[in-house]
């Protein structure tokens, strides 16, 4: 899991220094008060760029960005297809995929930062240790719920609010995601989607772990080598720091 985790981060990188090298080429044109729709670094995109008059040193800094860009996009599919092959491999990839907003690549990251699924006993004990549940500030009297604690993975936050950002148009959580934004703004109902998409998510990883313990991601059932008797695994409480900080350890 630890090597799944570092190729998915790696390609996030990648991916997102791909991203500035186009904002950087879109704030060139711009200061001379050129734009486009379309992409940059298609055929079309190159050839319009090509024709700008623009001066020496705007040129130059396009030219070096489109030749970054070009350096990355084969490292970058090379690098997708080895995670398809990764999820080839993983049938939970597959039973994640039925979620709303999540491929492959959002899948194999839940897998990668959750680890094993049985050392969350519930779902809330997920939520709370991906820092998606409010934190809590009280008195004798009163009892005030504040913004989302954000410990644990800030990884699993980012994939999952990826996912919410489709998932939130879904014939499933449509209604759901209005209701809240409504009373509590768009934000936090984007929050409250990925909330929700990640308890889907224990639930469907739990039960596939319950159907077949030897798959991926859990700790198979053994026999005994005289009785012959078959122990079932038990899913691991977290500890009570774990349970405060909302941490648990990484599964490898």
């Amino acid at each position: 899991m630890r090597q799944l985790r570092a190729l998915l981060r790696h390609r996030t990188g990648l991916v997102r220094l791909r991203t500035q090298l186009q904002n950087r080429i879109h704030a060139v044109v711009a200061d001379f008060g050129y734009d486009r729709s379309g992409s940059y670094l298609s055929g079309l995109g190159r050839g319009w760029l090509a024709e700008l008059e623009l001066p020496a040193v705007s040129r130059e800094i396009i030219t070096d960005c489109l030749t970054f860009t070009g350096a990355l996009a084969p490292e970058i599919d090379r690098i997708d297809g080895e995670l398809r092959q990764h999820a080839k491999t993983d049938p939970r990839v597959e039973v994640l995929t039925t979620l709303p907003g999540v491929g492959q690549f959002t899948a194999l990251a839940m897998l990668a930062e959750i680890g094993d699924i049985t050392r969350f006993p519930n779902a809330r004990k997920l939520a709370s240790w991906a820092g998606l549940t409010p934190t809590v500030r009280g008195s004798d009297r009163t009892v005030r719920h504040g913004h989302i604690s954000k410990q644990g993975s800030a990884w699993l936050r980012w994939v999952l609010n990826q996912a919410a950002q489709t998932a939130k148009r879904s014939p499933e959580f449509a209604a759901t995601y209005q209701t809240i934004a409504k009373k509590r703004g768009k934000k936090i109902a984007t929050i409250a989607i990925s909330r929700k998409l990640l308890t889907r998510a224990w639930h469907l990883l739990a039960a596939a772990q319950a159907a077949d313990p030897a798959a991926p991601g859990g700790s198979a059932a053994t026999t005994h080598p005289q009785t012959g008797r078959v122990t079932k695994p038990r899913a691991r409480s977290l500890s009570r720091h774990e349970q405060a900080t909302g941490r648990a350890r990484s599964s490898d």
